[in-house]
């Protein structure tokens, strides 16, 4: 690996080709979303606020996916592993979660495939002198981790997961990185009751942003979405067992699905939370 402005690089020449197009298509559509903030206050305030008032609505879901995380689940992983666990971020983005984790007196090592200063790893930089020690950075992808079997006390995929082009192979690679007994928690991840409103909503996404950023970005096969029958068959093939926690969104979020069939209109995602033990 190669340590470049305080990020260790773990991706091989021919993955990071594999990702080239994504990485610029996925950067292009998060700028253009308004990705980002120009501060550091911008960045300490997640996921509670978005500062630059462009995606509060998709903040305020990660808020509540966090208070709940930080009040059911995380008290439970210190229970077993201690105060200073260690915590694997996937898909940590600009490690506003590991940044979060740090204050709870977690160990976190954020890892994502994106290294810029706005949205990637690289702003993690304006947490560095609000923490003791700054939580180690890492490129890499989700199925070749670069670390030590058995190395982690819980591995969190946060928004994260159905970026995933193999579930399974994401979740065998998580569960190398863990200890037994440790915790993999699947969090904001888009579910739906059957496989054809995921389908559709691929449909409509892509066609939204071939209209609008002249890319269908879809340069890799991600999966997208999961659905009752996916997670079943990853218990089947991994010998885990999921719990469903289900956190409180509101009452209009609640509402959506209701919405939609009185409007006839596509089954909108849901967000519900996952967690699975390594059994011993």
């Amino acid at each position: 690996m190669v340590l470049r402005e305080g990020i260790w690089i773990a991706l091989s020449e021919d993955r990071t080709a594999h990702y080239s197009q994504f990485i610029t298509d996925y950067e292009m559509i998060r700028a253009a979303e308004g990705r980002g903030g120009q501060n550091a206050a911008y960045y300490l305030a997640l996921p509670y606020k978005d500062l630059s008032g462009k995606n509060q609505a998709q903040w305020t879901i990660r808020a509540r996916t966090y208070s709940y995380l930080a009040k059911q689940i995380l008290p439970k992983v210190q229970t077993e592993a201690g105060v200073n666990a260690r915590v694997l971020d996937v898909g940590a983005g600009n490690g506003w979660m590991s940044y979060r984790f740090s204050q709870m007196g977690l160990r976190p090592v954020a890892v994502d495939l994106l290294v810029n200063d706005q949205d990637g790893l690289g702003a993690a930089k304006h947490y560095h002198e609000h923490l003791q020690e700054m939580f180690p950075r890492v490129q890499a992808e989700s199925t070749a981790l670069p670390f030590a079997s058995a190395q982690f006390d819980a591995v969190f995929f946060n928004a994260s997961f159905h970026y995933a082009e193999s579930y399974e192979a994401s979740l065998q690679e998580a569960l190398r990185c863990l200890r037994s007994g440790g915790t993999i928690v699947v969090a904001d991840s888009p579910w739906y009751s059957n496989e054809s409103s995921g389908e559709q909503m691929i449909a409509e996404r892509q066609a939204a942003f071939l209209k609008r950023f002249g890319t269908s970005s879809n340069s890799i096969r991600s999966l997208e979405f999961l659905t009752d029958e996916r997670l079943r068959d990853l218990e089947e093939k991994l010998g885990i067992r999921w719990e469903r926690h289900n956190p409180f969104y509101g009452f209009r979020w609640t509402m959506r699905p209701w919405i939609a069939r009185w409007n006839r209109r596509r089954e909108p995602s849901r967000f519900q939370i996952y967690t699975a033990r390594k059994s011993a």
